[in-house]
């Protein structure tokens, strides 16, 4: 009898994993792509020639990106809006800055983490890459408001700052606002989260339970995959209200870039990032599921299917990088006092 029960569970396990097996290659033919196991196969999407990774950057990178010194207030900093704790994002509509001030478009503050795979950087994609994405949030009046020449004037009237700097950079590194943004992107660029979709992906067939995979199965058939594919499940500029109007439109006045298109956000630690859409409009993942059914697909998604769906996006949530939150250098008597005007 038990080797009959035996028998008769190795044969379901056969036919499990040669499902899955064939899912898994629907979703390679999708553009579905895993973030790497191989560490120097990762390091070929996350490095960048004209600023190489280093440790000495990476935790320079990561107090520059706690201090909130770098904002005019001295009370904002990078974390404040893309909390590492939350998800790389604040929990919020509509992102808060300076002044307690919501963003002027009621824009909503995308995640950080896996930031690295998305081809272009805000909602208008007006950024190419992190180092210059850094650049936008630390001077815009409605965010952390302090001008270049503040930045630079706080950062190098801290000794400490500047030996570190030494050490990432060489002895003649100009410690310019450029700089400074540049390495707190190569701190970005390593807040990557493996899921157990990426250990699908990557072949171990067994990470996904058949109700995952059968949500990324709709995921791909119900036409998802249009925008949301690549390694970042997103992060590339696509038209936005194809087939109907979305219903939170009129929050906010952000329209896209010049030509209406606007980045397609990652999926990648979805569950974590609510609220959803460019202006926080919605704040259950099932409904943001279904709205895009209608607003991009032209279809009806039923709420049986959107479960499913959300079963698939929840395997998306993956294993974050351990941040030990850093102890930052002193000020000293000529680090220009933060200002709440």
């Amino acid at each position: 009898m038990r080797f009959i029960q035996n028998a008769l569970l190795i044969g379901a396990l056969g036919a499990t994993f040669a499902c899955a097996d064939s899912l898994l290659e629907k979703a390679k033919s999708y553009a579905l792509e895993p973030i790497p196991e191989d560490i120097d196969e990762l390091l070929s999407y996350v490095n960048d020639k004209n600023d190489p990774i280093n440790y000495q950057k990476i935790e320079l990178g990561k107090k520059l990106y706690f201090d909130p010194r770098l904002s005019k207030s001295g009370i904002i900093s990078c974390n404040t809006c893309h909390n590492l704790a939350l998800g790389g994002a604040d929990g919020v509509d509509a992102a808060i800055g300076h002044k307690w001030t919501k963003n002027p478009s009621h824009l909503n503050s995308p995640t950080v983490y896996n930031s690295v795979f998305n081809q272009i950087q805000f909602w208008d994609g007006r950024s190419p890459h992190l180092a210059d994405q850094a650049q936008g949030p630390i001077q815009a009046d409605a965010e952390m408001a302090a001008p270049k020449e503040l930045v630079v004037e706080r950062v190098t009237s801290i000794p400490q700052y500047v030996e570190e700097f030494k050490k990432a950079y060489g002895k003649n590194v100009k410690i310019n606002f450029e700089t400074i943004a540049s390495v707190i992107g190569v701190f970005e660029r390593t807040l990557v989260t493996p899921s157990p979709y990426d250990d699908f992906l990557n072949g171990k067939l067994n990470a996904l339970s058949e109700k995952e995979q059968a949500g990324l199965d709709l995921f791909m058939e119900k036409g998802c995959t249009a925008c949301h594919n690549g390694i970042a499940l997103g992060g590339t500029m696509q038209p936005f209200q194809v087939a109907e109007k979305y219903k939170f439109i009129s929050l906010g006045n952000f329209v896209g870039d010049k030509d209406g298109m606007v980045k397609t956000p990652t999926l990648r630690n979805i569950a974590e990032t609510a609220p959803y859409f460019h202006n926080g409009g919605i704040w259950n993942l099932k409904d943001a599921v279904k709205e895009m059914g209608s607003v991009q697909l032209g279809i009806d998604i039923s709420d049986e299917e959107a479960d499913s769906i959300v079963d698939f996006l929840n395997s998306l949530t993956g294993k974050k990088p351990v941040i030990t939150y850093p102890i930052l250098p002193a000020s000293t008597d000529k680090t220009p006092k933060p200002s709440a005007d």
